[in-house]
């Protein structure tokens, strides 16, 4: 058996298919967020500005937080010592858990290594606790919620993206009989629209049905204290469990899920991707748990995102360039090519010093390949005309249609 060509063969049907994706090779600078050194393709670090950061309000830089990591790596060390049945509950973990149980309105939380982890670690479990359950999956879910919803066993049931008339169709089908869950997102990250959460929770009350909320690109960002569209909303009290990441608005690392006390107990006692896993560092917890506090406070933040989006998505239009809808804080710019797609991002890093990476297969259906932008509370007005300029005279050095944003 020819291991190496099956491998080879793998790679280049990837750059055939020209979404072989390149990893630039960056350092974020300390407290000019979004600016950055990128040293891929060079001989030394070029300054260049991050227009596609998930670190969605520089939470990941604010003096808050470092300071907090700063003060737990001299206080207790750099790691947690092992998993939490072995190693024990550092206290930073309990008070992280207990400021997001509050967060969303819960009566506990279960931290994760990551929001990946988080979605396939809970969703695996609960399938897998409740004997002949069904899970109504949104068509656009992430590949966390799929990997977790494949792994459980379930019979799994797809509903168009966030079409309440086919999901009522499809759990109207279903033995009433049958334990159901319903899981979805909050803020679909590649095209920016927002489920409705209230409505599904109609169904799944008129249904017999659980609810799955992952709110990752939206805690932190929405609600008077953070808490995601649920809270926006005045909805959380409604959703069964509410997972959440900290690695984006919150800027530093690791995922969660929140809900009743027995249904996080019962993930904590039976799921494996949390059991048998090195517990996140304290170093890192500390500094999420200083900032889901600072934004669970300020506004700031939050009001300077939501401006900031809304100055970058006149600009496009405004300009002529094919910006897709979007009523949350990501600002998709469709290419509708992958080739396409990946020149423009270089020619942005090469000629201007402008980071964004393109959004291909798999992440995006072939043919709405995309840049995707997320523009923070800390990028300018300056910035954002720079970047406008800048992808107007690349679209037409390279003769692009417009092609119609949905």
């Amino acid at each position: 058996m020819d291991y190496e060509s099956i491998f080879k063969a793998a790679i280049d049907r990837l750059h055939d298919e020209g979404r072989y994706r390149v990893f630039i090779d960056i350092l974020r600078t300390k407290g000019s967020f979004p600016n950055a050194h990128c040293f891929h393709g060079h001989n030394g670090p070029k300054p260049i500005t991050v227009w596609c950061s998930n670190d969605y309000l520089g939470m990941g830089q604010h003096p808050t937080v470092v300071e907090a990591m700063e003060e737990a790596l001299h206080s207790v060390g750099a790691g947690s010592g092992g998993t939490r049945n072995i190693g024990g509950n550092t206290h930073y973990h309990v008070e992280l858990e207990a400021e997001l149980a509050s967060l969303h309105g819960k009566e506990a939380a279960l931290l994760f290594t990551s929001g990946y982890v988080s979605n396939e670690a809970a969703l695996s479990t609960l399938g897998k606790l409740l004997p002949g359950c069904i899970i109504f999956s949104d068509e656009l879910n992430h590949a966390s919620m799929i990997a977790g919803i494949r792994t459980s066993g379930c019979e799994k049931r797809v509903f168009r993206h966030n079409d309440l008339d086919h999901l009522e169709q499809l759990l109207d089908e279903a033995p009433a009989d049958a334990p159901k869950l319903i899981a979805f997102e909050s803020v679909y990250s590649m095209d920016g629209d927002i489920a409705p959460i209230a409505e599904i929770c109609d169904l799944a009350d008129k249904y017999g049905a659980i609810t799955y909320l992952d709110e990752v690109h939206a805690v932190g960002m929405y609600g008077q204290h953070g808490g995601g569209i649920s809270e926006r909303d005045g909805v959380a009290d409604r959703v069964t469990l509410i997972e959440g990441t900290l690695g984006k608005a919150f800027g530093v690392m690791g995922g969660y899920v929140t809900a009743d006390r027995n249904i996080i107990d019962c993930i904590r006692s039976y799921a494996p991707g949390f059991i048998f896993t090195t517990s996140l560092s304290p170093v890192l917890v500390a500094g999420a748990l200083a900032s889901v506090r600072h934004l669970k406070a300020s506004q700031e933040e939050r009001a300077g995102q939501q401006a900031g989006a809304a100055m970058l998505k006149a600009k496009f239009r405004d300009a002529g360039l094919p910006v897709m809808d979007s009523v949350t804080h990501i600002v998709p710019l469709l290419v509708g090519c992958p080739v396409e797609a990946k020149r423009i991002s270089d020619i942005l890093l090469a000629e201007y010093g402008l980071y964004v990476q393109p959004i291909n297969f798999p992440t995006v259906p072939r043919g709405t390949e995309r840049l995707r932008f997320t523009p923070g509370p800390i990028h300018t007005e300056a910035m954002m005309d720079e970047l406008t300029e800048a992808l107007v005279e690349i679209w037409g050095r390279l003769e692009l249609q417009a092609v119609k944003a949905a």
